[in-house]
């Protein structure tokens, strides 16, 4: 089992990052360009990626006073035997917050593909949320 965590600071506040974060199935919204579609079927959060590849994600937590979303892959494009995880919204005052995603996977091998997906799916979504033409979370 191996673990991957990612953090970036955001000049946008905690309240308009997890407005979009806690709608589960718009990751479209929050990461364009990275995530191509999304949607949801019951709990399970579907996503095609840019290069095409589609996850099934099974939404375990959406905690909105933790502004934390929780899930868990049920079908890898990947071929993950086991991969979940977690992103939280944290204020860090004077309008800006910080993203934290972190994810555990097996197998091991795997890290340096899913690391690589996160960076950019973490810069998809910095450049989303702090565009000023963006109308994210607004």
């Amino acid at each position: 089992m191996a673990a991957i965590h990612k953090e970036a600071v955001l000049d946008v506040p905690a309240e308009r990052v997890w407005a979009v974060l806690r709608e589960a199935g718009r990751v479209d919204l929050l990461a364009p360009g990275f995530a191509l579609e999304c949607h949801m079927e019951g709990d399970v959060r579907i996503v095609t990626f840019f290069n095409g590849a589609v996850a099934h994600e099974l939404i375990l937590d959406v905690d909105d006073e933790a502004r934390r979303i929780a899930y868990a892959m049920v079908d890898s494009p990947l071929g993950l035997r086991h991969h979940n995880a977690s992103s939280t919204v944290v204020d860090e005052g004077d309008g800006r917050s910080r993203f934290v995603w972190h994810a555990d996977l097996y197998p091991e091998e795997a890290v340096p593909v899913v690391a690589e997906f996160m960076d950019r799916g973490l810069s998809a979504m910095k450049n989303a949320l702090m565009s000023s033409a963006s109308s994210v979370g607004a």
